[in-house]
C-alpha cells in the first residue's frame, strides 16, 4: 500500500505521522484500510513505510501457527527498531493481555471489532497510557459511513459484506477470533458499491466468512441473490464473491448468478474434503455425500463457471484410504483452481484434542500429491482459452519487457493467475486500471497471454462470427 498522501490530509497538521504493517486476509485488509481512513479524518499523517514514523500500528493474523509466527516476527522486528506499536487484529484478540506483558514496545491492543476506536486509542497512547481495547465478544461490523482509504489500488476493492461465522468447524478458530456472524444491511452494502463505483472501481469482490449465509442473522432467511440483484444496478463491471459455501448455493443464488450481468460466475467452493468421514470429523457433515451430487448441478446450470476449491489434508485420523478418495474426487472434478493446506492443530478448537494425527511429513507429501496432480487440470482449463478474446483488467506494467499485466475474470486477485499482455507492434497500450479486450494467445500450468485486440480486429471478429 502506499497513503504516502491520503485525500484529506492537512499539510499542517502538528498531529504525528503513523506507520502502517499489514498482515492477514482481505477482511484484515478492509480494517486496515478504515483505520487509515479515520486517522487521516482526524488529521493523522499514515504511511506504509515504518521509517516515516516513531509510532507504527501492526495489523494483525493469528488464523494459523504460521501466521502467528509472522506476525511475531513483524513485531519483534519492529521493537528492535526502537518503534512503539500498537497491535490490532486477530492476534490482539486472541492474546490481549499477554502481548503487552511480553512486549514492552507495544502500547495499545486492538481487537477485531474495536478498529473503529483508532483515533481514541493514539490520543489515549499520545498521553501517555497503555490500552487495551479489545472487546470479549466482537460485535461491531461497520458501515458505508466509516471512512476508509483504500489501499490495493483504484481499479480492485473488497466490500465485507458480513463479520463472524455461526459454523464451528472442528480445525478453525474464526468465531473466536472475530465473533458470531453479523451482516450489514443490503442498503448499507449498495451505498458503499455506489461509493466505490464513483472512484473508479472495476472490480467488487464481495468478503465474509460465509458469503452464501448473508443476511440471516438480520433477516431470519440468507439473502445473498437478493443483495447480487441489486448490485446488479451498479455501474462496477465485475463482481466476484468470495466464498460460496455449498449449502448456500440454492436456485435462487444460482439463478442471481446466471441473470445478473455484473456478477461473476466464479464460485470459490472451500469444501476442506471429500470424504464423509473426515467432514463429519471437521464438524462439516452438511457437506457429506453432497459435493459430486452439488458439481454436477452447478455445471449444468453454469456452464461457464469458474471453479476453485480449498482443501485440507493431514487432518487428524485421515488415512490413506480417506486420502485417496479426496485425490480421486480432485481427478474427477477437475476444478479450475486448487488450494492445498496441510492441517495446522490450533489451541482451543475441537480439532485439536483429536486422536491419531498425521506426521507432518506424511501431510506435506499429501499435499504435494494434490499439488502434483492438479497441475495438468489446471493447465488443460487455461489452455481451453487460447484463440479467445476476453476482457482483461490491466493492472501494472513490466518495465523490463514492456508487457502489461493484468486478470481475466477467471483470475480472481492474490489467489489466481494473471495474464500477461504482450506490446503490440503499432505501440497500444492500457494504463493500470483500464479493461481492454485480448486475444488469448498461449497458456500455461497458472498464467495465460494474450495481446490488445484493436477496433480493426473486433470489426473483423464480428463480421466473421455472422
Amino acid at each position: 500500500m502506499s497513503p504516502d498522501q491520503p485525500p484529506g490530509r492537512d499539510m499542517v497538521s502538528t498531529r504525528p505521522t503513523v506507520a502502517f504493517a499489514h498482515l492477514g486476509c482481505e477482511k484484515n485488509r478492509v480494517d486496515t484500510e478504515h483505520m487509515l481512513g479515520l486517522l487521516t479524518q482526524a488529521g493523522y499523517g499514515v504511511s506504509s513505510d515504518e521509517n516515516d514514523a516513531n509510532l507504527v500500528v501492526v495489523n494483525t493474523c493469528s488464523f494459523i501457527q504460521e501466521a502467528r509466527e509472522e506476525s511475531v516476527r513483524t513485531l519483534v522486528g519492529l521493537a528492535e527498531q526502537g518503534k512503539e506499536l500498537i497491535i490490532a487484529g486477530c492476534l490482539a484478540q486472541h492474546f490481549q493481555e499477554e502481548l503487552l506483558d511480553s512486549l514492552p514496545e507495544a502500547k495499545a491492543i486492538v481487537g477485531t471489532g474495536d478498529y473503529q476506536h483508532i483515533v481514541a486509542v493514539l490520543e489515549r497512547v499520545e498521553a501517555g497510557e497503555r490500552v487495551n481495547q479489545v472487546s470479549k465478544n466482537p460485535t461491531f461490523v461497520g458501515d458505508e459511513t466509516l471512512p476508509r482509504y483504500r489501499t490495493t489500488g483504484e481499479a480492485v476493492a473488497y466490500l465485507k459484506v458480513a463479520e463472524g461465522c455461526d459454523y464451528r468447524c472442528a480445525f478453525c478458530i474464526i468465531p473466536h477470533l472475530r465473533g458470531n456472524q453479523r451482516s450489514r444491511t443490503i442498503e448499507s452494502i449498495v451505498t458503499e458499491a455506489h461509493q466505490l463505483a464513483e472512484q473508479g472501481v472495476q472490480e467488487l469482490i464481495l468478503i465474509s466468512q460465509i458469503t452464501t449465509n448473508y443476511g440471516l442473522d438480520i433477516y431470519g432467511r440468507p439473502r445473498l441473490a437478493d443483495l447480487l440483484r441489486a448490485l446488479g444496478e451498479v455501474e462496477i463491471p465485475w463482481i466476484r464473491v468470495h466464498y460460496a459455501y455449498p449449502t448456500g448455493l440454492t436456485p435462487e443464488v444460482i439463478s442471481a448468478y446466471r441473470e445478473v450481468p455484473n456478477v461473476l460466475p466464479y464460485l470459490d467452493l472451500p469444501l476442506q474434503h471429500s470424504h464423509p468421514k473426515v467432514l463429519r470429523a471437521m464438524n462439516r457433515p452438511w457437506q457429506a455425500d453432497v459435493n459430486e451430487r452439488l458439481m454436477n448441478q452447478l455445471r449444468e446450470q453454469l456452464p461457464d463457471a469458474v471453479m476453485r476449491t480449498t482443501l485440507i489434508v493431514g487432518f487428524p485420523g485421515e488415512t490413506e484410504e480417506q486420502f485417496d478418495h479426496l485425490a480421486g474426487f480432485l481427478e474427477s472434478q477437475r476444478f479450475d483452481h486448487v488450494g492445498v493446506f496441510t492441517y495446522s492443530a490450533e489451541e482451543g478448537t475441537a480439532a485439536a484434542k483429536l486422536p491419531n494425527p498425521v506426521p507432518a511429513e506424511i501431510a506435506t507429501a499429501r499435499k504435494d500429491r494434490l499439488m502434483t496432480l492438479q497441475q495438468p487440470i489446471s493447465a488443460e482449463a487455461n489452455t481451453r482459452w487460447v484463440g479467445r478474446t476476453v476482457d482483461v483488467l490491466i493492472e501494472q506494467h513490466n518495465p523490463s519487457t514492456g508487457a502489461m499485466i493484468g486478470r481475466c475474470a477467471r483470475f480472481a486477485p492474490e489467489v489466481d493467475g494473471e495474464v500477461q499482455v504482450q506490446p503490440r507492434a503499432d505501440g497500444m497500450q492500457a494504463g493500470p486500471g483500464s479493461m481492454v479486450p485480448v486475444r488469448i494467445n498461449a497458456a500455461d500450468i497458472y498464467d495465460l497471454s494474450g495481446e490488445i485486440v484493436g477496433a480493426t480486429e473486433m470489426v473483423a471478429s464480428a463480421r466473421t462470427s455472422h
